[in-house]
């Protein structure tokens, strides 16, 4: 059954159509990567299904209902979360108060702090309670940006380049984290540039360039279509 559907999504910014009549749907319980040149469009696509951006023309549909124009904060409360390419956090908390700012989405608060506590340590950074969120290491920095995403208890997560900046040693963390989130129900759609990651974490890819859907399929075929070659490896390959 898809948990999301997006049904010719199109953005534009005057003249500039950053994302152009983009559909495809994502199955309950899958892990869907979505991949494409930097500036392809991937970020405003993820800012429109999460309603931080309202498109041009199309539909965004989750859980069956159209949630265009439904405020963030409430698809939240639905079961719908994103994280950010860039790791924004309050300066003057600590990962535990981060961490249950964002359970309080779902959980009074003395609830929210103990459920934060376990979420912490179920993403690796146990014992780090009470550090400041700009002394973690990057590695850190990008487990407490998922960790804030899972404190909100989702039942879909979009993931914009979680493992953006690490070494592949690094992405190993993050990555056990994904899955055993995906094995306990948890649907993800990750937007990412490591490509032996979303190799080995999606069971289906969406390929974006230029704002338009060029390719979905398996990832073996994935890496094997000539237009993925020409507009994603090809920009690796020359860079």
């Amino acid at each position: 059954m898809a948990i999301l559907q997006i049904a010719g999504l199109t953005k534009c910014f005057g003249g500039l159509t950053a994302v152009n009549d983009v559909s495809f749907s994502v199955e309950e319980g899958e892990i869907l990567g979505i991949i494409g040149p930097n500036g392809a469009g991937k970020t405003t696509l993820f800012s429109l299904i999460s309603s931080f951006l309202k498109p041009t023309s199309g539909d965004v549909i989750y859980l069956g209902e159209s949630i265009v124009g439904v405020p963030p904060h409430v698809l939240v409360q639905r079961g719908l979360v994103r994280s950010f390419q860039i790791v924004q956090t309050f300066a003057d908390m600590d990962v535990l108060d981060v961490v249950t700012t964002a359970a309080l989405s779902r959980r009074p608060m003395l609830e929210a702090e103990d459920y934060a506590g376990d979420v912490i340590r179920r993403v690796g950074l146990g014992g780090k309670e009470r550090l400041t969120p700009t002394s973690l290491s990057l590695q850190d920095k990008k487990l407490l940006e998922v960790a804030k995403c899972v404190a909100t208890e989702p039942r879909l997560i979009l993931l914009d380049e979680v493992m953006a900046g690490l070494t592949l040693a690094e992405t190993e963390a993050p990555l056990a984290v994904i899955r055993e989130l995906n094995r306990q129900g948890v649907t993800v759609v990750m937007v990412e540039h490591v490509m032996p990651v979303i190799m080995r974490a999606a069971t289906r890819i969406v390929v974006i360039n230029f704002g338009e859907k060029i390719a979905e399929d398996t990832p073996a075929t994935i890496v094997e279509d000539q237009r993925v070659i020409d507009a994603y490896f090809g920009e690796l390959v020359d860079a």
